[in-house]
């Protein structure tokens, strides 16, 4: 059941529900005030609870349910809605039994059994953002619907976070995935498998991510650079471009506002089967972004306040240590010069 929207009455907001053909209503000051009642009460009903019920006594709540509200008012609203939506849809499979469970009933043990067994799984990587996910769903509980006290993912350790990675991609590697995507350098691309090329190599070019990638608009590009609005942390940057990547605009045959007519599903199924096809181990289309970085130190002589301008790190460390990749000869020849 969705929650109502509040309505404007005079200097206060007044909201109301229908529940088992009964109408339900209360007048707040701020329409957030409304949407709190709404969903206190819906609880309340839906668990049989009477009016004269005991103010300690915990309304039945599921962690499904909550999912539910939290996509509804903050999830589909971010920009990793995407994400968010995909796990939405997954909650149930990967959560078990717990997603039906009462959220004022799940304790730590239940989350470190869940943790222990996720992790066995997937990555660590994978865990740590779901738990980053679903702590944050008993956060909007706690302090924007008032149903709990306390966040019960704050009580359980998490998994230890894995070292960054170090990984290069060879020019050998490159034109391997070109072919198996049937794609030339110089070549316009006309075919779906063309773009995850052209964007694959644009990606090198510039540092951007792929998600920045796919959002890059026809409007956005100017004669030396090109302008990001928004990105991952929150703050818009602007990306030169180089003479190669200039190049890749130019091949671009079609006028439309979005450069790759491709959805982000679409774009990532066709990378990761050509990518198995490859036999290439060990290798993320975010490589590309250490691959980049690596480059502009080394063919540019970028400072690293000038790099971190470009790629939009804010915290100059994660720009050294985590995405500055050079190779020892790299280093020796750096050295020598």
């Amino acid at each position: 059941m969705k929650l109502p929207k509040a309505r404007k009455r005079g200097d206060a907001y007044r909201i109301e529900l229908m529940f088992d053909g009964k109408r339900y209503s209360a007048t707040r000051d701020t329409e957030k005030e409304c949407e709190q009642w709404a969903a206190i009460k819906i609880l309340e009903l839906k668990a049989g609870a009477k009016e004269d019920a005991p103010v300690n006594e915990k309304p039945v709540f599921t962690y499904k349910q909550l999912f539910d509200v939290y996509w509804d008012k903050v999830g589909k609203h971010t920009k990793s809605k995407d994400w968010i939506l995909t796990q939405y849809k997954t909650f149930e499979k990967k959560m078990g039994e717990l997603a039906h469970k009462n959220i004022h009933d799940i304790t730590p043990l239940d989350l470190t059994n869940w943790r222990n067994k996720r992790c066995t799984e997937v990555k660590e990587n994978t865990v740590l953002k779901e738990i980053s996910l679903y702590s944050a769903m008993y956060t909007y509980a706690q302090k924007e619907m008032f149903l709990l006290d306390s966040n019960v993912w704050m009580q359980i350790s998490k998994p230890v976070k894995p070292e960054s990675r170090y990984r290069r991609i060879s020019q050998a590697e490159i034109d391997t995935m070109l072919k198996l995507l049937e794609y030339e350098i110089g070549q316009v691309p006309t075919l779906p498998q063309h773009y995850v090329a052209w964007g694959f190599l644009f990606a090198i070019e510039t540092a951007m991510r792929k998600g920045e990638i796919l959002n890059m608009k026809r409007s956005e590009i100017y004669d030396g650079y090109v302008h990001l609005p928004k990105t991952k942390n929150g703050s818009k940057r602007n990306v030169p471009l180089s003479k190669f990547a200039k190049e890749l605009i130019a091949l671009i045959p079609h006028e439309d506002e979005q450069i790759i007519p491709q959805s982000p599903d679409a774009f990532r199924k066709l990378w990761e089967r050509r990518k198995a096809e490859s036999g290439i181990e060990d290798f993320h289309f975010h490589d590309t972004r250490h691959e980049a970085i690596s480059r502009m130190v080394k063919i540019r002589k970028l400072p690293v306040e000038v790099l971190a301008k470009i790629t939009g790190h804010k915290k100059i460390e994660v720009l050294v240590n985590v995405y500055y990749n050079p190779d020892a000869d790299e280093l020796v020849e750096m050295f020598n010069s």
